[in-house]
């Protein structure tokens, strides 16, 4: 794998890499070779120089008149996700969301593969969802140890949030994404991100009844 930039990559720029990976695979799968930056750009809702200036963080440059290596780019930007290995997830939280995560499969794809269920609740623990058997919250730094778990996603209630966060801090889970409804406190080293769909909404309702139009497309 060719070596990435070790240069700090801004946040921003973090945030569009895997729009630009998504584009790059289906081009990938049409047998393109090559992409301009001003193609790309229009694929990722954003302008020409913005997509240059994010491919040069990971140290790759265009040929003029030629654009991108398609395949090169793609491995690039996999090896700046992390992509080029797996990081093994856990689910906390198994409802109606945690469920419906479990049985997506574009998680193994993009080299995330689910490989523990968890939840509270003992009815739930032995059941078997999209082959995966729930285990207990208790069996956490187990299930850390013997599958290493990398990624912890909680889906759980906003008040079991915060504590079921701390279990897999505690365990041994290095970063977390989280939909539950309420602020979380970890640690300054370990990695957060949050979704928040009903406030997701509300955004978009707010520009709605305005008839005006504001997205993630320029940020």
């Amino acid at each position: 794998m060719e070596p990435v930039s070790t240069r700090e990559i801004p946040d921003a720029t973090v945030a569009r890499l895997p729009v630009y990976r998504r584009a790059l695979v289906d081009m990938v799968a049409q047998g393109e070779a090559t992409v301009s930056s001003a193609r790309l750009a229009d694929l990722a809702g954003v302008n020409a120089a913005k997509v240059r200036k994010d491919l040069s963080y990971l140290g790759t440059y265009g040929v003029r008149g030629v654009g991108y290596d398609v395949e090169f780019l793609l491995r690039q930007i996999g090896a700046a996700l992390g992509l080029d290995t797996d990081a093994p997830v856990v689910i906390v939280g198994l409802g109606n969301l945690g469920q419906a995560l479990a049985r997506y499969g574009g998680f193994t794809t993009r080299g995330f593969p689910i490989r523990a269920l968890v939840d509270a609740d003992p009815a739930k623990v032995g059941t078997v969802i999209d082959g995966l058997e729930v285990s207990s919250i208790n069996d956490l730094p187990t299930l850390v140890e013997e599958r290493g778990l990398a990624v912890g996603i909680i889906s759980t209630p906003a008040a079991a949030a915060q504590p079921v966060a701390d279990a897999l801090i505690d365990a041994g889970v290095g970063s977390i994404l989280t939909f539950a409804p309420t602020v979380i406190q970890v640690p300054d080293h370990i990695p957060l991100r949050k979704v928040d769909l009903a406030s997701e909404l509300q955004i978009l309702g707010y520009y709605h009844q305005r008839g005006t139009v504001e997205d993630d497309r320029t940020a």
